[in-house]
């Protein structure tokens, strides 16, 4: 015990010497100096700044403590990725108030959908559109993976909307279970779709995936010209050009949902969240307003799937289970359902912690204690105990809603008759 007091407070000096080394103090104490109307806008475009730069300084940057080095890059590309997900899952969830259970479908018709016209899986077929960094002799259908991103989103948007049709008379748990059901068909699916329901024809490739997949690039013109990466694949800098387009993606996607948020079909949304009944009554078209949230939901998926299978250069069966759908819900309860920056910062955390926040948790407790857990097999476990932790101390998340979270901590129950009185 007095091992463990020790070294809490070894951490704590440790945490106050670098508050004090960077003098965080009287940063804040400037920040508050400046005019309201600054802040708001300021804010946004440092953060957005700090995070386009990461990859410049991440090797500079000192180690925390317990959790070690900050993520590394490719980490921070599938951390961007998977928040971006959980914005898309956010509009369905928190917006509209669907329980969607099976929202990893989006993300893996998205993966293959680039798998099919990036890659030499049709090798029958010779086609080439825009490709770069593939031998224009080489088999299969190759189209340039940015018109294969907005494809991706469009073409799982449809899906979304087919999906989301059974489901409009639906309510509460067997809205879920119904969405728990195409969850657990597109895993059968891409694992079984090497020869599609016995036609011979070979969509997924089956249990080996779809490799290798295109990447992303502008050509020789381009980098002739201007200086572009021909091929991301080819470039020294791969990872970080992946970085800054998957930053470019989530920040696109910040912008659309925050829009549609304030837009009339988000107020619909929000009116079918908080009582579907009273927004028919009110005149929501409740069965437009809620297929429009699948769209929407399966458009951010799709193109989040996509563009991770061609940072990944594959696409394999094993990527696309129910447990994905789950842990995507997950980031959007943590960070509090509803609202933007707090699906941000719980997807960034459960996908940090996913990559390498808990492996370098579990070394930190081995060196200090001189145990052998190996923490990152009880991952789920830690989950779970972690949402548990946040509905009974915070139900509204890390960055609550503010309309939900008055709804929590008010509450919206009528006053009882017999504390009513008589007129």
């Amino acid at each position: 015990m007095r091992r463990v007091r020790a070294r809490a407070g070894a951490l704590r000096a440790q945490a106050l010497a670098l508050a004090g080394r960077y003098g965080g103090d009287r940063i804040t104490a400037r920040w508050r100096r400046l005019p309201p109307r600054l802040r708001g806008p300021l804010l946004p475009v440092l953060l957005i700044a700090l995070a386009a730069g990461y990859p410049l300084y991440r090797n500079d940057l000192f180690a925390l403590p317990v959790v070690g080095s900050f993520p590394l890059v490719g980490t921070a590309v599938a951390m961007l990725i998977f928040t971006m997900m959980a914005l898309g899952l956010n509009v369905v969830v928190g917006y509209a108030g669907l329980l969607d259970l099976g929202y990893v479908a989006f993300y893996a018709m998205g993966a293959y959908f680039v798998g099919w016209f990036a890659s030499p899986i049709f090798a029958g077929h010779s086609a080439h559109v825009g490709s770069v960094g593939v031998d224009p002799r080489s088999p299969g259908i190759h189209v340039t993976v940015w018109l294969l991103l907005l494809g991706a989103g469009i073409a799982t948007a449809i899906v979304g909307v087919i999906i989301g049709l059974p489901t409009l008379r639906l309510r509460g748990d067997y809205l879920a279970i119904v969405t728990l059901g195409f969850g657990e068909i597109m895993p059968q699916v891409a694992r079984n779709g090497d020869d599609f329901l016995g036609t011979g024809v070979n969509l997924t490739n089956g249990a080996q995936g779809i490799n290798p997949i295109d990447s992303p690039g502008f050509g020789s013109w381009l980098h002739d010209h201007l200086g572009l990466p021909e091929a991301f694949s080819t470039a020294v800098n791969r990872v970080s050009l992946f970085y800054w387009t998957a930053l470019a993606l989530l920040l696109a996607t910040v912008f659309c949902t925050r829009r549609l948020r304030d837009s009339r079909l988000g107020r619909a949304w929000i009116a079918i969240r908080e009582d579907e009944t009273a927004a028919a009554a009110m005149g929501v078209p409740l069965a437009r307003s809620k297929t429009w949230s699948y769209a929407v939901g399966a458009f951010f998926g799709g193109i989040a799937g996509a563009f991770y299978a061609s940072f990944k250069g594959g696409t394999f069966p094993e990527d696309f289970f129910f447990n994905i759908s789950i842990f995507i819900l997950s980031m959007v309860i943590l960070g509090g359902m509803g609202n933007i920056w707090g699906v941000i910062a719980g997807g960034l955390l459960l996908s940090y912690l996913d990559r390498e926040g808990l492996a370098n948790i579990g070394a930190w407790v081995n060196s200090t204690f001189g145990s052998n857990i190996d923490v990152p097999k009880y991952e789920f476990g830690i989950f779970g105990i972690i949402l548990v932790v946040v509905m009974l101390f915070r139900p509204q998340g890390l960055i609550p809603n503010r309309r939900r979270k008055a709804e929590l901590e008010a509450g919206v129950a009528d006053e009882p008759l017999s504390g009513m009185r008589s007129q």
